[in-house]
């Protein structure tokens, strides 16, 4: 099986961006490929992972990062939130672009007016609108980004 596009891209990106001296940039993308690495050794056997499969990996890291930057700024450590703010850029920059606000509002009111159409309201329909809004997103929105647009919908 051949190495997967977006991992070699990693690998090349993180040998530039450690010749430019980027610190920022390479620790993150070690970072990632280590995670990469290390999703390919978990379970019974190892293997190579898929882009899709390495996609969903940054995506994990990518929220972690969301997180940890919230944390450190609820905790008074700007200097670190900005750290992973940084680091979550870098590993959103290999992620596919993410639907805008508008456009996920859109897909949304289409669904809830296919689910309504087919009668279902309110949040009783919740799991409907998922499960067509979803299909219309596939990666480009994340879960919790749409069931709280579903979630405002349905209610409002």
């Amino acid at each position: 099986m051949s190495t997967p596009v977006l991992k070699n891209r990693l690998q090349s990106d993180l040998t530039d961006a450690i010749r430019a001296r980027d610190q920022v940039r390479s620790a993150t993308l070690r970072l990632a490929l280590t995670a990469v690495k290390s999703q390919e050794v978990a379970g019974s056997s190892a293997r190579e992972l898929s882009d899709d499969e390495v996609l969903a990996v940054l995506r994990t890291e990518v929220k972690k990062r969301r997180e940890a930057a919230e944390a450190f700024a609820a905790a008074g450590r700007p200097d670190r939130a900005e750290r992973e703010r940084a680091e979550q850029e870098v590993l959103e920059s290999y992620l596919p672009a993410q639907l805008t606000e508008d456009e996920l509002t859109g897909l949304v009111a289409e669904a809830v007016a296919q689910a309504a159409a087919s009668g279902q309201t309110g949040t009783a329909a919740m799991g409907r609108v998922m499960g067509l809004v979803r299909a219309r997103t596939g990666q480009r929105a994340e879960g919790g980004r749409v069931a709280a647009e579903v979630r405002r919908q349905l209610q409002g």
